[in-house]
């Protein structure tokens, strides 16, 4: 899990900290920072992936290996603050991995990158975990649990590298050194090191973006076996049959629908076209079936939301954009229950984008920590990015004033 996040000069997040919980709530006007958050963890999930930097910001086609990946919305030449445009573009993460048998303690890793996005190179990396690490690029550290990763690697073991200089010290890289550090060959620390930043990089890439699309939703799914749905719900009927497969989840997955329309659901199935085996979502009222065409748009959305918690491949972090669209106001208390009842699991971190104030209605106290307000100044195009219990008389006014009045009314951007 992402513990903290450190953005500097990112398109409007001029110099953003937040320190993050399992489920983070992004609010704010349109335009205000909150998808330019989300673009940030993009970044990171693209470093994860072993792109360059090129491919990261500006995408990469499909290829008989990969997936097509889109990029940052508005590419490279958008990706700096507006008047830093000489300045490198950086994220500091620090995770923290969850306690196992054998290491009774849970495992803290940080990581710092810094981009030119104008040459489209790395030009400063450093990574750490526990005790060792390395450093990459022109400003060497001389702390002494670093390695230091060059691309002609100086041969050496332990955790004393040898000082090195030279035109490959500066020599600034298209693709992170996390991903090439793996194929060096160092003593047995840094072999540690290695085994560790692999799986940090897994973590990173390990990221799914939902934002499902009622046309896509009620299309049949001709794949038989899916463990995760596509970003706007491709192969969802194949992942409600996964679903289906194992009775405990079918039936804790069945409840939330339930809960959707009480009056209404019975069960959940998928219906399969004879003769060619491809398979469309559906519902069941009393004893008829009503397949994905005739729902409605809120219905469907708010089942492949749900379906997105029950996934058997269940990926690290978790990002819905807009999560309230085309859910009946009556019906954002389930989805806000939903979001913080399958939060709770340890594997999956999650982030939202929301404009509604409703949704804020049905948080629960704890959740303000990690409930963050979006604002942009009009002169300068910076996003400010605070969490509800820093906005200035927030944790008094809210005694007193429903958390949704102080939104709707825009009491906390004035309060900024």
């Amino acid at each position: 899990m992402i513990t903290t996040l450190h953005i500097k000069n990112f398109k409007s997040l001029r110099d953003v900290r937040l320190k993050l919980g399992a489920l983070n709530i992004f609010i704010g006007t349109n335009a205000s920072g909150k998808s330019n958050f989300l673009d940030a963890l993009r970044v990171l999930q693209g470093i994860g992936n072993g792109f360059t930097v090129s491919e990261i910001f500006d995408g990469k086609p499909q290829s008989a290996t990969s997936e097509r990946w889109e990029g940052i919305r508005g590419g490279s030449s958008q990706v700096t603050f507006r008047d830093k445009i000489n300045e490198p573009v950086s994220f500091e993460v620090e995770t923290e991995t969850p306690k196992r048998p054998d290491h009774p303690k849970p495992g803290i890793e940080s990581y710092k990158i810094a981009f030119d996005t104008y040459h489209l190179k790395v030009v400063n990396e450093q990574f750490k975990s526990g005790a060792s690490g390395y450093e990459f690029g022109p400003k060497p550290l001389h702390a002494k649990h670093f390695f230091r990763i060059f691309h002609s690697p100086p041969q050496f073991s332990g955790t004393n590298p040898q000082e090195e200089s030279g035109p490959d010290l500066l020599s600034p890289y298209e693709q992170p050194a996390l991903i090439r550090l793996l194929s060096l060959h160092y003593g047995q620390t840094a072999a540690s090191v290695q085994t560790t930043a692999s799986r940090f990089a897994r973590s990173l890439a390990n990221m799914q973006r939902i934002d499902p699309t009622p046309s896509v939703l009620r299309d049949y799914s001709r794949v038989q076996n899916v463990l995760r749905m596509g970003e706007r719900g491709e192969n969802f009927a194949a992942l409600i049959q996964k679903i289906c497969d194992d009775p405990a989840t079918k039936e804790a997955y069945l409840s939330w629908l339930k809960e959707l329309r009480p009056a209404e659901v019975d069960d959940v199935l998928t219906i399969t076209v004879p003769m060619v085996g491809d398979k469309i979502f559906a519902l069941r009222e009393g004893t008829r079936n009503f397949p994905a065409p005739v729902l409605s748009d809120g219905t469907l959305r708010f089942a492949a939301i749900a379906a997105a918690f029950f996934q058997p491949d269940m990926p690290g972090f978790l990002t819905i954009e807009e999560i309230e669209n085309g859910i009946h106001a009556s019906r954002l208390r389930l989805l806000v229950e939903l979001l913080g009842n399958r939060s709770l699991r340890p594997q999956t971190q999650v982030f939202i984008t929301t404009h509604s104030p409703l949704v804020l209605d049905w948080l629960q106290e704890q959740d303000y920590a990690h409930t963050f307000l979006c604002k942009r100044d009009e002169k300068s195009g910076e996003s400010k990015i605070l969490p509800l219990t820093e906005i200035p008389r927030f944790n008094d006014i809210v005694k007193k004033q429903p958390v949704r009045d102080l939104f709707a009314e825009g009491w906390m951007e004035a309060a900024l």
